[in-house]
Protein backbone atom coordinates (compact mmCIF):
# COMPACT_ATOMS: atom_id res chain seq x y z
CA UNK A 1 0.00 0.00 0.00
CA UNK A 2 0.95 3.43 -0.54
CA UNK A 3 0.09 6.44 -2.76
CA UNK A 4 -0.44 6.26 -6.39
CA UNK A 5 3.26 6.60 -8.16
CA UNK A 6 3.39 9.98 -10.61
CA UNK A 7 6.88 11.26 -12.22
CA UNK A 8 8.38 14.10 -10.61
CA UNK A 9 11.57 16.45 -11.22
CA UNK A 10 14.72 13.57 -12.20
CA UNK A 11 12.32 10.76 -11.53
CA UNK A 12 10.79 10.22 -14.58
CA UNK A 13 8.19 7.22 -15.00
CA UNK A 14 10.95 4.81 -15.50
CA UNK A 15 12.04 5.07 -11.86
CA UNK A 16 8.47 4.62 -10.41
CA UNK A 17 6.22 1.56 -9.80
CA UNK A 18 3.68 0.79 -12.58
CA UNK A 19 0.49 1.97 -10.96
CA UNK A 20 -1.39 -1.46 -10.89
CA UNK A 21 -1.55 -3.45 -9.09
CA UNK A 22 -0.62 -2.01 -5.55
CA UNK A 23 -2.61 -3.33 -2.29
CA UNK A 24 -2.01 -4.97 1.06
CA UNK A 25 -1.14 -8.37 -0.18
CA UNK A 26 1.90 -7.60 -1.53
CA UNK A 27 4.96 -9.89 0.01
CA UNK A 28 6.07 -11.22 -3.14
CA UNK A 29 9.40 -11.41 -4.77
CA UNK A 30 10.52 -12.14 -8.68
CA UNK A 31 13.33 -14.37 -9.56
CA UNK A 32 15.84 -13.85 -12.84
CA UNK A 33 17.79 -17.01 -13.71
CA UNK A 34 20.23 -17.91 -16.71
CA UNK A 35 20.58 -21.11 -14.77
CA UNK A 36 19.66 -24.75 -16.48
CA UNK A 37 19.70 -26.31 -14.11
CA UNK A 38 19.52 -26.78 -10.42
CA UNK A 39 22.77 -27.92 -9.75
CA UNK A 40 24.48 -24.40 -11.00
CA UNK A 41 25.05 -23.01 -7.88
CA UNK A 42 25.35 -19.20 -9.11
CA UNK A 43 26.32 -16.68 -6.90
CA UNK A 44 22.60 -14.62 -5.88
CA UNK A 45 22.17 -11.13 -5.91
CA UNK A 46 18.91 -9.99 -3.75
CA UNK A 47 17.75 -6.51 -4.66
CA UNK A 48 16.28 -4.04 -1.96
CA UNK A 49 14.43 -0.84 -3.18
CA UNK A 50 14.53 2.53 -1.93
CA UNK A 51 11.59 4.84 -1.45
CA UNK A 52 12.36 6.11 1.63
CA UNK A 53 10.48 3.90 3.35
CA UNK A 54 6.86 5.04 1.89
CA UNK A 55 6.86 4.10 -1.52
CA UNK A 56 8.49 1.54 -4.43
CA UNK A 57 8.12 -1.63 -5.37
CA UNK A 58 9.62 -4.59 -7.36
CA UNK A 59 7.63 -3.35 -10.62
CA UNK A 60 9.94 -0.87 -11.84
CA UNK A 61 11.60 -0.87 -14.95
CA UNK A 62 15.03 0.48 -13.73
CA UNK A 63 15.44 -2.99 -11.44
CA UNK A 64 14.67 -5.28 -13.83
CA UNK A 65 16.95 -8.11 -13.44
CA UNK A 66 17.36 -9.98 -16.95
CA UNK A 67 20.57 -8.04 -17.78
CA UNK A 68 22.19 -9.15 -14.44
CA UNK A 69 21.02 -12.46 -15.12
CA UNK A 70 22.46 -12.67 -17.96
CA UNK A 71 25.77 -12.05 -16.95
CA UNK A 72 25.84 -14.80 -14.28
CA UNK A 73 24.09 -13.92 -11.38
CA UNK A 74 20.89 -15.69 -9.95
CA UNK A 75 18.95 -11.93 -9.56
CA UNK A 76 15.82 -11.50 -6.92
CA UNK A 77 14.21 -8.59 -5.93
CA UNK A 78 12.02 -8.49 -3.36
CA UNK A 79 9.04 -6.65 -1.67
CA UNK A 80 7.97 -5.13 2.00
CA UNK A 81 5.61 -3.35 3.48
CA UNK A 82 6.11 0.19 3.72
CA UNK A 83 4.54 3.51 5.45
CA UNK A 84 2.55 2.63 8.66
CA UNK A 85 2.07 -0.93 7.28
CA UNK A 86 6.17 -1.51 7.49
CA UNK A 87 6.83 0.75 10.64
CA UNK A 88 4.43 1.41 13.02
CA UNK A 89 4.92 1.18 16.74
CA UNK A 90 2.19 0.59 19.09
CA UNK A 91 2.41 -0.13 22.82
CA UNK A 92 -0.52 -2.98 22.26
CA UNK A 93 1.73 -4.37 18.83
CA UNK A 94 4.56 -4.76 21.36
CA UNK A 95 2.46 -6.39 23.92
CA UNK A 96 1.31 -8.79 21.42
CA UNK A 97 4.84 -9.44 19.62
CA UNK A 98 6.18 -12.32 21.29
CA UNK A 99 9.43 -10.10 21.61
CA UNK A 100 8.55 -6.92 23.32
CA UNK A 101 9.10 -5.33 19.97
CA UNK A 102 6.99 -3.79 16.97
CA UNK A 103 7.82 -0.69 14.19
CA UNK A 104 10.07 -3.08 12.14
CA UNK A 105 7.51 -5.11 10.11
CA UNK A 106 9.22 -4.12 6.53
CA UNK A 107 12.40 -5.21 7.83
CA UNK A 108 11.09 -8.54 8.71
CA UNK A 109 9.95 -8.88 5.83
CA UNK A 110 13.07 -8.43 4.06
CA UNK A 111 14.90 -11.00 6.50
CA UNK A 112 11.43 -13.42 5.85
CA UNK A 113 12.21 -12.91 1.85
CA UNK A 114 16.30 -13.79 2.50
CA UNK A 115 14.84 -16.63 4.73
CA UNK A 116 12.68 -17.79 1.84
CA UNK A 117 16.05 -17.36 -0.90
CA UNK A 118 18.05 -19.83 1.70
CA UNK A 119 15.38 -22.52 1.41
CA UNK A 120 14.20 -22.39 -2.38
CA UNK A 121 17.01 -20.50 -4.60
CA UNK A 122 18.79 -23.53 -5.43
CA UNK A 123 15.80 -24.77 -7.33
CA UNK A 124 17.07 -21.54 -9.81
CA UNK A 125 20.00 -23.02 -9.98
CA UNK A 126 21.54 -20.36 -7.14
CA UNK A 127 24.04 -20.48 -4.25
CA UNK A 128 22.21 -19.97 -0.99
CA UNK A 129 25.81 -19.82 0.89
CA UNK A 130 26.87 -16.94 -1.67
CA UNK A 131 24.44 -13.98 -1.47
CA UNK A 132 24.91 -10.52 -1.77
CA UNK A 133 21.90 -8.29 -0.32
CA UNK A 134 21.80 -4.81 -2.44
CA UNK A 135 19.33 -1.24 -2.34
CA UNK A 136 19.84 1.95 -2.74
CA UNK A 137 18.68 5.12 -0.96
CA UNK A 138 16.15 3.45 1.82
CA UNK A 139 17.26 0.66 -0.32
CA UNK A 140 21.10 0.95 0.71
CA UNK A 141 19.62 1.54 4.80
CA UNK A 142 17.84 -1.10 4.84
CA UNK A 143 21.15 -3.17 3.92
CA UNK A 144 22.41 -1.57 6.17
CA UNK A 145 20.00 -2.47 9.17
CA UNK A 146 20.10 -6.12 7.47
CA UNK A 147 24.26 -6.09 8.60
CA UNK A 148 23.33 -4.74 11.59
CA UNK A 149 20.86 -7.38 12.76
CA UNK A 150 21.05 -10.34 14.55
CA UNK A 151 18.43 -11.84 12.77
CA UNK A 152 19.76 -11.74 9.45
CA UNK A 153 22.85 -13.70 10.78
CA UNK A 154 23.77 -16.22 8.45
CA UNK A 155 21.81 -15.39 5.29
CA UNK A 156 23.74 -13.28 3.06
CA UNK A 157 27.74 -12.97 2.73
CA UNK A 158 28.32 -9.74 0.96
CA UNK A 159 26.37 -6.32 1.12
CA UNK A 160 26.32 -3.31 -1.65
CA UNK A 161 25.11 -0.14 -0.67
CA UNK A 162 24.37 2.59 -2.66
CA UNK A 163 23.56 6.36 -1.19
CA UNK A 164 22.05 4.87 2.52
CA UNK A 165 22.55 4.08 5.46
CA UNK A 166 22.11 4.94 9.66
CA UNK A 167 25.36 6.38 11.45
CA UNK A 168 24.68 9.91 12.40
CA UNK A 169 21.26 11.42 13.38
CA UNK A 170 20.44 7.45 13.74
CA UNK A 171 17.26 5.69 13.75
CA UNK A 172 14.36 6.59 16.96
CA UNK A 173 14.03 4.58 19.90
CA UNK A 174 10.77 1.87 20.35
CA UNK A 175 9.45 4.26 22.99
CA UNK A 176 9.15 7.19 21.11
CA UNK A 177 7.70 5.58 18.18
CA UNK A 178 5.27 3.88 20.41
CA UNK A 179 4.18 7.33 22.36
CA UNK A 180 3.86 9.08 18.79
CA UNK A 181 1.82 5.80 17.14
CA UNK A 182 -0.65 5.54 20.95
CA UNK A 183 -1.44 9.16 19.64
CA UNK A 184 -3.48 7.74 16.75
CA UNK A 185 -5.78 5.46 19.20
CA UNK A 186 -6.33 2.11 20.19
CA UNK A 187 -5.42 -0.53 18.04
CA UNK A 188 -9.17 -2.17 17.93
CA UNK A 189 -10.14 1.29 16.22
CA UNK A 190 -7.10 1.21 14.17
CA UNK A 191 -7.46 -1.90 12.18
CA UNK A 192 -11.46 -1.30 11.46
CA UNK A 193 -10.05 1.71 9.13
CA UNK A 194 -9.25 1.31 5.54
CA UNK A 195 -5.98 0.94 4.44
CA UNK A 196 -6.26 3.87 2.65
CA UNK A 197 -8.08 5.78 5.79
CA UNK A 198 -4.61 4.13 7.41
CA UNK A 199 -2.08 6.19 5.06
CA UNK A 200 -4.52 9.32 5.33
CA UNK A 201 -4.13 9.56 9.77
CA UNK A 202 -0.50 8.39 9.69
CA UNK A 203 1.16 9.88 6.63
CA UNK A 204 4.76 10.51 8.20
CA UNK A 205 5.44 6.68 9.88
CA UNK A 206 8.29 5.25 8.15
CA UNK A 207 11.59 4.46 8.95
CA UNK A 208 13.02 1.16 11.26
CA UNK A 209 13.09 1.57 14.83
CA UNK A 210 15.72 0.57 17.18
CA UNK A 211 13.02 -1.97 18.85
CA UNK A 212 15.31 -4.36 21.01
CA UNK A 213 14.74 -7.16 18.46
CA UNK A 214 15.60 -6.71 15.01
CA UNK A 215 17.85 -3.91 15.59
CA UNK A 216 19.02 -4.39 19.48
CA UNK A 217 20.93 -1.21 19.96
CA UNK A 218 21.53 1.66 17.25
CA UNK A 219 23.29 0.71 14.55
CA UNK A 220 26.49 2.92 15.05
CA UNK A 221 26.52 1.26 18.43
CA UNK A 222 26.50 -2.58 16.87
CA UNK A 223 29.26 -1.88 14.88
CA UNK A 224 31.24 0.09 17.24
CA UNK A 225 31.12 -2.71 19.13
CA UNK A 226 31.96 -5.26 16.54
CA UNK A 227 27.94 -7.14 16.89
CA UNK A 228 27.34 -6.49 13.21
CA UNK A 229 27.41 -9.58 10.72
CA UNK A 230 31.14 -9.62 8.94
CA UNK A 231 30.40 -9.36 5.63
CA UNK A 232 32.47 -7.73 2.53
CA UNK A 233 30.87 -4.56 1.54
CA UNK A 234 30.75 -2.37 -2.04
CA UNK A 235 29.62 0.91 -1.05
CA UNK A 236 29.03 4.34 -2.36
CA UNK A 237 27.37 8.19 -3.01
CA UNK A 238 26.78 10.24 -6.00
CA UNK A 239 28.35 13.52 -6.81
CA UNK A 240 24.94 15.69 -6.77
CA UNK A 241 22.55 14.28 -4.78
CA UNK A 242 22.00 17.39 -2.48
CA UNK A 243 20.85 19.66 -5.17
CA UNK A 244 16.90 18.53 -4.33
CA UNK A 245 17.91 19.00 -0.17
CA UNK A 246 19.27 22.41 -0.22
CA UNK A 247 17.20 25.59 1.03
CA UNK A 248 19.96 27.56 -0.02
CA UNK A 249 20.52 30.62 1.77
CA UNK A 250 22.84 34.19 0.85
CA UNK A 251 26.63 33.62 1.96
CA UNK A 252 26.49 36.78 4.55
CA UNK A 253 23.35 34.00 6.51
CA UNK A 254 25.53 31.03 5.96
CA UNK A 255 28.74 32.64 7.29
CA UNK A 256 26.70 33.39 10.30
CA UNK A 257 24.72 30.69 10.73
CA UNK A 258 28.55 28.58 10.50
CA UNK A 259 29.72 31.21 13.18
CA UNK A 260 26.81 30.12 15.46
CA UNK A 261 27.29 26.47 14.83
CA UNK A 262 30.66 26.02 14.78
CA UNK A 263 32.00 28.76 16.77
CA UNK A 264 35.63 28.22 17.07
CA UNK A 265 35.42 25.90 14.12
CA UNK A 266 33.78 27.87 11.73
CA UNK A 267 37.06 29.01 10.46
CA UNK A 268 37.76 25.32 8.91
CA UNK A 269 33.99 25.02 8.27
CA UNK A 270 34.22 27.99 5.86
CA UNK A 271 37.97 26.65 4.44
CA UNK A 272 36.03 23.02 3.45
CA UNK A 273 32.78 24.94 2.57
CA UNK A 274 33.24 28.48 1.19
CA UNK A 275 31.18 31.03 1.14
CA UNK A 276 33.07 34.09 -0.25
CA UNK A 277 30.24 35.08 -2.78
CA UNK A 278 25.97 33.61 -3.14
CA UNK A 279 27.30 31.63 -6.02
CA UNK A 280 30.30 30.02 -3.95
CA UNK A 281 28.26 29.87 -1.04
CA UNK A 282 25.37 27.56 -3.35
CA UNK A 283 28.16 25.09 -4.15
CA UNK A 284 29.42 24.22 -1.07
CA UNK A 285 25.22 24.33 0.63
CA UNK A 286 24.83 21.76 -1.84
CA UNK A 287 27.95 19.30 -1.34
CA UNK A 288 27.49 20.06 2.59
CA UNK A 289 23.62 18.17 1.90
CA UNK A 290 24.68 16.00 -0.06
CA UNK A 291 27.74 14.68 2.71
CA UNK A 292 25.09 14.92 5.26
CA UNK A 293 22.59 13.22 3.95
CA UNK A 294 24.52 10.30 2.32
CA UNK A 295 28.19 10.82 2.17
CA UNK A 296 28.95 10.76 5.68
CA UNK A 297 26.67 8.09 5.81
CA UNK A 298 28.20 5.44 3.49
CA UNK A 299 31.71 7.11 4.03
CA UNK A 300 31.91 5.77 7.74
CA UNK A 301 30.22 2.64 7.08
CA UNK A 302 33.13 1.83 4.58
CA UNK A 303 35.49 3.47 7.38
CA UNK A 304 34.29 0.71 10.02
CA UNK A 305 34.03 -2.10 8.34
CA UNK A 306 38.22 -1.08 6.88
CA UNK A 307 39.18 -0.74 9.86
CA UNK A 308 38.06 -4.05 11.05
CA UNK A 309 40.13 -6.25 8.21
CA UNK A 310 37.20 -6.72 5.65
CA UNK A 311 37.18 -6.18 2.06
CA UNK A 312 35.37 -2.85 0.95
CA UNK A 313 35.35 -1.27 -2.01
CA UNK A 314 34.03 2.49 -2.48
CA UNK A 315 32.84 4.34 -5.34
CA UNK A 316 31.74 8.18 -6.49
CA UNK A 317 29.14 8.20 -9.24
CA UNK A 318 29.86 11.74 -11.02
CA UNK A 319 28.43 10.80 -14.58
CA UNK A 320 25.74 13.19 -15.10
CA UNK A 321 22.97 11.78 -17.20
CA UNK A 322 22.22 13.19 -20.50
CA UNK A 323 18.46 15.00 -20.65
CA UNK A 324 15.97 15.69 -23.56
CA UNK A 325 16.75 19.31 -24.76
CA UNK A 326 14.82 21.90 -22.51
CA UNK A 327 14.51 20.19 -19.44
CA UNK A 328 16.46 20.45 -15.77
CA UNK A 329 19.96 19.24 -15.60
CA UNK A 330 19.74 17.45 -12.38
CA UNK A 331 23.66 16.64 -12.86
CA UNK A 332 24.50 12.69 -11.06
CA UNK A 333 21.29 12.90 -9.24
CA UNK A 334 20.19 10.28 -6.76
CA UNK A 335 19.42 7.15 -7.77
CA UNK A 336 21.22 8.12 -11.11
CA UNK A 337 23.28 5.32 -10.97
CA UNK A 338 21.08 2.62 -10.78
CA UNK A 339 20.22 2.17 -14.35
CA UNK A 340 23.82 1.90 -14.99
CA UNK A 341 24.52 -0.53 -12.18
CA UNK A 342 21.97 -3.11 -13.34
CA UNK A 343 22.02 -2.24 -17.16
CA UNK A 344 19.03 -1.07 -17.46
CA UNK A 345 19.24 1.89 -19.88
CA UNK A 346 17.53 0.66 -22.35
CA UNK A 347 14.17 1.03 -20.24
CA UNK A 348 14.78 4.67 -19.38
CA UNK A 349 13.76 7.18 -21.73
CA UNK A 350 16.77 9.70 -22.20
CA UNK A 351 18.87 10.39 -25.08
CA UNK A 352 21.91 7.96 -24.20
CA UNK A 353 25.29 7.93 -25.77
CA UNK A 354 27.96 5.44 -25.93
CA UNK A 355 29.87 6.59 -23.18
CA UNK A 356 26.67 5.43 -21.23
CA UNK A 357 26.32 2.38 -22.71
CA UNK A 358 29.75 1.29 -21.83
CA UNK A 359 29.71 3.00 -18.13
CA UNK A 360 26.72 0.67 -17.59
CA UNK A 361 28.29 -2.75 -18.79
CA UNK A 362 31.41 -1.91 -17.04
CA UNK A 363 29.75 -0.68 -13.44
CA UNK A 364 27.37 -3.41 -14.14
CA UNK A 365 30.07 -6.22 -14.46
CA UNK A 366 31.66 -4.85 -11.49
CA UNK A 367 28.33 -5.22 -9.47
CA UNK A 368 28.43 -9.14 -10.94
CA UNK A 369 31.93 -9.84 -9.99
CA UNK A 370 31.40 -8.39 -6.39
CA UNK A 371 28.33 -10.76 -6.16
CA UNK A 372 30.42 -13.62 -7.45
CA UNK A 373 33.58 -13.09 -4.85
CA UNK A 374 33.32 -10.37 -2.86
CA UNK A 375 35.75 -8.55 -5.58
CA UNK A 376 34.47 -5.88 -7.75
CA UNK A 377 37.27 -6.81 -10.27
CA UNK A 378 37.46 -8.51 -13.30
CA UNK A 379 39.18 -9.39 -17.06
CA UNK A 380 38.78 -5.80 -19.11
CA UNK A 381 37.76 -4.06 -16.16
CA UNK A 382 39.79 -0.61 -14.38
CA UNK A 383 41.51 -2.02 -11.51
CA UNK A 384 39.37 -1.22 -8.41
CA UNK A 385 41.35 -0.90 -5.28
CA UNK A 386 39.86 -1.90 -1.67
CA UNK A 387 39.33 1.03 0.45
CA UNK A 388 41.34 2.13 3.14
CA UNK A 389 41.51 5.47 5.03
CA UNK A 390 45.06 5.75 4.90
CA UNK A 391 45.18 5.71 1.13
CA UNK A 392 41.49 6.84 0.49
CA UNK A 393 41.28 5.03 -3.00
CA UNK A 394 37.78 4.80 -4.89
CA UNK A 395 36.35 4.11 -7.99
CA UNK A 396 34.89 7.13 -9.59
CA UNK A 397 32.34 6.38 -12.47
CA UNK A 398 31.92 9.27 -14.98
CA UNK A 399 32.48 9.36 -19.08
CA UNK A 400 34.12 5.99 -17.89
CA UNK A 401 35.20 4.08 -14.55
CA UNK A 402 38.75 5.59 -13.21
CA UNK A 403 40.38 5.03 -10.45
CA UNK A 404 40.79 7.66 -7.97
CA UNK A 405 40.84 8.79 -4.48
CA UNK A 406 38.06 10.55 -1.86
CA UNK A 407 39.31 14.02 -2.57
CA UNK A 408 36.72 15.68 0.08
CA UNK A 409 37.86 13.35 3.21
CA UNK A 410 38.28 15.91 5.11
CA UNK A 411 35.15 17.37 4.42
CA UNK A 412 33.65 14.10 5.27
CA UNK A 413 35.72 13.78 8.21
CA UNK A 414 34.66 17.22 9.48
CA UNK A 415 31.05 16.90 9.15
CA UNK A 416 31.19 13.39 10.44
CA UNK A 417 33.17 14.74 13.83
CA UNK A 418 30.83 17.37 14.42
CA UNK A 419 27.53 15.00 14.00
CA UNK A 420 28.84 12.45 16.63
CA UNK A 421 31.49 13.85 18.66
CA UNK A 422 33.92 11.63 17.73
Amino acid sequence: MQNAPAPFMMWSEEYLIREKPIGEDCLYLNVWTGAKTAKEKRPVLVWIYGGAFVSGGTNVPIYDGEAMARKGVVFVSIAYREGIFGFFSHPDLTRESGHKASGNYGLMDQIAALTWVQKNIAAFGGDPGNVTIAGQSAGSMSVNCLVASPLAAGLFQKAIGESGASFTGGNPGLANVEAEGQKLGDISGLRSLSAADLMKKAPGFRGPVIDGYVLPEPIANLFKEGKENKVSLLTGWNEDEGILFSALKKAQDFRLEADTKYGVDSSTFLRLFPAGTDSEAAVSQVKLSRDMLFGIQNYTWATIVSEQGLKVYVYRFVRKPPTVSGAPKYGAYHTAEVPYAYDNLKFVKRPWEPVDYNLADAMSSYWVNFAKAGDPNGMGLVAWSPYKASDSKIMIFGNQPMAGSLQDKEELDFVVKKMTGN
